[in-house]
């Protein structure tokens, strides 16, 4: 029998299960005791003697979008351990678009501090954060940040495309085009019921340029993912090969000691939102970008990322803005051929998670070869960039609307108002045959931002009067301070800052008024003097919505306006150190 000692944890304090250690007041007990409960599941010395990667298991029934989360870990895992890691899994709560009342976004920032503290309290040396759907990855990559942790991001990957009476379909833009079909009279009830078996052909996450698309895009942009990390379907071998990756990478990571903040820098942010521009990304990028950037204690430049869609075209053709879905951008070679278009605009020497920066990957990644779902740069879908900054009486704060989803004929408007003072008023009239509305009309929501709703949902996709809809109407100018789905489309004004529920401009606006929108001139006004916008405001004092107890308390007491990205103000950075985009 050997004399030799036990091999044993690594000697530094902050690595593997010596960090963080429970308090007892002898942190040799601490860890003897934690030693001892990991062995009681298995471990050996040597398992233990390892870089530990934490993996987040979001896996849910209520989650369709990850519903492919057994297969991703197990992959993961392999990785870590053929890189000489040790896998530990764990749970952080789930998000689902369609599962969570009142709206995935009111639960967005409790997602992230359950990443963060997670990540503060587990002792782990690296983590692999495994999201998909719309909330996940941005409350993932917002408490990752915070935390400070070496981090990778996985994404679950897009579903599949089904076909509808030989017609290609997918979740989620079809969905609201059917459903607009439906509503008009346009497709009966059967045809409804038939085409809703069809279009989410698989787990994973919308096929189109949603928001889920646009936060995996967004993520390998920032250099938060392995090159390739965004396309790949979920139920595809590419996808699982992509998670074995992660796991190898987050290893060497952790050797490196390649944390969070090395990555997400403010040359990252300008690349992202490029990115989002190119694509014709959703509207929730800026609001979910704004968030993870106010945890790295920068503010983005609402007004230069305006100016930067002047020279950034949408170069992707899919879904709302094209015709393409996510599993053709992953065969014409995904973000790396999108990347290849952009480089002349892009902050080449971000660093990534690999270690290496951005123009590294894309000068490493396979050659371009013929397709057409990604443009050149001197033949784009869309001239511009998608996604335009309003301002004016009625959003000082700001508004955003998508012009490459928009119908170029209303971004130059002039109309009377039509008020729905909240959501409740919203669906009680908006089907009224008497509702007194002309397509010339401009449709105005109150009460849906962050505040007001709570949660700011997606309902600023307002729909057609239906008996516009009968019509034939098939777009309207709307106005709100709420979001909509990045799979919607139409002229919608979005993120009206600040909302009605805390006094903004929009929640004085009355049933007659007239308003202007100029997205030439970057202009939403409400057409009266501002001696009557101010006699309103006097005579119509709000009271900001509260709450007794609960999350619901700490949301509405502590959430910010849209353009600070709708977290909680003790979540932000305790101090701001910059802008980004750069003017």
């Amino acid at each position: 029998m050997s004399n030799e000692p036990k091999k044993t944890l690594p000697s530094n304090p902050e690595s593997g299960l010596r960090k963080g250690l429970t308090s007892y007041g002898d942190k040799g007990f601490s860890l003897f005791l934690r030693k001892a409960f990991i062995k009681g599941a298995g471990y050996t010395n040597s398992a233990l003697d390892r870089p530990v990667i934490g993996i987040i298991n979001t896996g849910s029934a209520y989650n369709p979008c990850h519903g492919n989360m057994p297969a991703l870990i197990e992959a993961v895992k392999r990785g870590v351990m053929l890189s000489g890691g040790l896998a530990m899994e764990f749970p952080t709560i789930s998000i689902h678009e369609s599962f969570a009342a009142p709206t995935s976004m009111y639960l967005r920032n409790l997602m992230s501090m359950d990443t963060e503290e997670m990540l503060r309290a587990q002792p782990m040396d690296a983590v692999v954060m495994i999201g998909g759907c719309d909330k996940t990855v941005p409350a993932q990559m917002m408490g990752a940040a915070s935390a400070g942790l070496p981090a990778i991001q996985l994404i679950t990957g897009s579903m599949l495309t089904g076909s509808h009476r030989n017609e290609r379909v997918g979740a989620c833009t079809d969905c609201r085009r059917y459903w607009g079909k439906f509503r008009a009279g346009e497709i009966d009830e059967q045809q409804k019921d038939e085409v809703n078996d069809q279009l989410v052909a698989s787990v994973g996450t919308c096929s189109v340029m949603g928001t889920a698309s646009t936060m995996a895009c967004i993520a390998e942009a920032l250099g938060m993912t392995v090159p390739g990390g965004a396309s790949p379907p979920a139920v595809t071998a590419d996808r699982v090969r992509i998670a074995e990756e992660t796991g190898t990478l987050a290893v060497q990571m952790a050797r490196d000691g390649l944390t969070i903040d090395k990555i997400l820098t403010a040359d990252a942010f300008e690349n992202a939102m490029r990115v989002l521009l190119a694509i014709g990304g959703s509207t929730n990028g800026i609001v979910h970008l704004a968030a993870i950037a106010g945890r790295m204690g920068l503010e983005i430049d609402l007004d230069a990322l305006d100016k930067m869609g002047d020279e950034t075209p949408v170069l992707l053709d899919l879904k709302p803005s094209g015709d393409h879905y996510m599993e053709n951008f992953h065969d014409a070679g995904g973000m790396a051929t999108l990347l290849r278009e952009l480089k002349p605009l892009l902050k080449l020497n971000a660093l990534t998670v690999t270690g290496r920066t951005l123009g590294e990957e894309i000068n490493a990644a396979p050659p371009s070869f013929p397709q057409d779902v990604v443009r050149k740069f001197d033949d784009p879908i869309y001239p511009r960039g998608s996604i335009v900054v309003l301002r004016g009486n009625l959003a000082p704060g700001g508004a955003i609307i998508k012009q490459s989803a928009a119908d170029e004929k209303l971004m130059e408007h002039e109309g009377r108002a039509v008020v729905f003072e909240n959501a409740e008023d919203l669906v009680t009239r908006i089907d009224s045959l008497d509702l007194d509305v002309t397509a010339d009309d401009i449709l105005v929501l109150k009460n849906i931002g962050p505040k007001g709703a709570p949660g700011m949902p997606e309902a600023g996709y307002i729909p057609i009067p239906l008996k516009l809809a009968q019509a034939g109407v098939k777009d309207i100018v709307r106005i709100s301070d709420g979001r909509m789905s990045g799979t919607a489309f139409g002229t919608i004004v979005l993120h009206v800052t600040p909302e009605s529920a805390i006094g903004g401009p929009l929640a004085h606006v009355r049933n007659g008024d007239r308003i202007r929108l100029s997205v030439k001139n970057r202009e939403i006004s409400l057409l009266i003097s501002d001696e009557e916008l101010a006699k309103r405001m006097k005579d119509n004092p709000i009271t900001e919505p509260t709450a007794d107890r609960g999350y619901k308390k700490l949301f509405l007491d502590t959430v910010t306006q849209a353009d600070k990205g709708v977290d909680f103000d003790f979540l932000r950075a305790a101090k701001m150190v910059g802008k980004t985009p750069q003017k």
